[in-house]
């Protein structure tokens, strides 16, 4: 049996973005992160003015897959890392970044 390759497609500004296993993504320069304790509080910029009503908290699981998307690392090592940090099997790895991708991705957090 052969195995499934998941590919996250998502539409923003008329592109459509693919992610794959072997994509690598950065946060976004536009978001001001400042973390407190296991979480992240994000807050988008726009005109050098931080948008205080599209202020985002990241759990700790989010957290760490905040701090994994560094420009360096693909989704692949990612969920290695996330699969190892919190003793999680593969595949609930896998939907569990794929869904952050899919939601940072929505508010323009990464690219």
């Amino acid at each position: 049996m052969g195995k499934t390759v998941k590919i996250l497609i998502h539409l923003s500004d008329n592109w459509i973005l693919m992610t794959g296993l072997k994509s690598v993504l950065s946060q976004s320069t536009s978001v001001v992160t400042r973390k407190t304790g296991n979480e992240y509080v994000l807050v988008p910029i726009t005109n050098n003015i931080a948008d205080m009503n599209s202020v985002y908290t990241l759990n700790e699981t989010g957290a760490f897959i905040w701090e994994q998307i560094n420009g360096n690392r693909n989704v692949e090592e990612i969920i290695t890392k996330l699969t190892n940090e919190y003793d999680i099997d593969q595949q609930k790895a896998e939907s569990d970044v794929f869904d952050f991708i899919e939601n940072m991705r929505r508010y323009l957090i990464i690219r």
